[in-house]
């Protein structure tokens, strides 16, 4: 690739125009289009081709959030990048679940922005540091709300087909657990649980645990029985 085709998507004229300035002095970018809504962003993907779209997620008309579905459903190997101000954890959630890339808080530094592109680009998932706490106290609340939280049971109700075993899993995933911990609280080797995860990972088309921890925990708000008052 000799160079990343890049879509800006914001609503904002400065901060547009702006990351147009900075990204077209990289000899490895070239920001082929702006627009100022997510419904010019189809049109704009659609003509372009491009790499990557950063993508604002607050815009007039549509916005980042139905543009990043629509965009996921032309061609799910476009990396979208949702830029945003906003930390509301229902964004980071639905972004995620829909397919995002990553974030670019916009107003991180122009050369951390340049080397997020690349590195989103490359296969990286990007989370900033506070988004990525942000999620991990959701996922934490919802743990604890829910102690009686019945493995078996959520996996005959989820759609995707668990069994027993990778209900437990997920559930360790969700509670924020690594292999080896999983490992150890289930009595199974490492490697074990592994192929497990991947099998998980199969069932419900990521392979990515962030992406996956986001999309079991939204699922589990829905099929997890509540607290038992006995």
């Amino acid at each position: 690739m000799d160079q990343l085709k890049i879509i800006i998507a914001d609503d904002q004229t400065l901060l547009r125009d702006g990351l147009k300035t900075i990204l077209d002095l990289e000899q490895d970018m070239n920001v082929v289009a702006t627009t100022v809504n997510g419904e010019d962003a189809i049109e704009a993907i659609k003509k372009e081709n491009p790499h990557v779209v950063l993508l604002d997620i607050k815009m007039p008309i549509m916005d980042g959030i139905e543009c990043l579905k629509q965009i996921k459903q032309f061609d799910p190997s476009i990396i979208v990048l949702m830029l945003t101000t906003f930390i509301e954890e229902h964004y980071i959630v639905e972004s995620l679940t829909l397919g995002a890339d990553g974030f670019l808080l916009k107003d991180m530094p122009g050369d951390k922005l340049i080397t997020s592109i690349r590195d989103a680009a490359s296969g990286q998932l990007m989370m900033p540091s506070i988004i990525a706490t942000k999620l991990a106290d959701m996922v934490v609340q919802l743990s604890a709300t829910n102690t009686t939280f019945d493995s078996k049971q959520w996996a005959i109700k989820d759609r995707v087909g668990l069994s027993e075993r990778e209900g437990e899993i997920v559930h360790l995933l969700v509670k924020g657990f690594n292999n080896r911990q999983i490992a150890s609280t289930l009595h199974m080797s490492e490697g074990t649980i592994k192929n497990y995860i991947s099998i998980i990972y199969s069932k419900i088309g990521i392979n990515d645990r962030a992406k996956a921890i986001v999309y079991f925990t939204e699922r589990w708000k829905d099929s997890a029985p509540t607290t038992s008052s006995q």
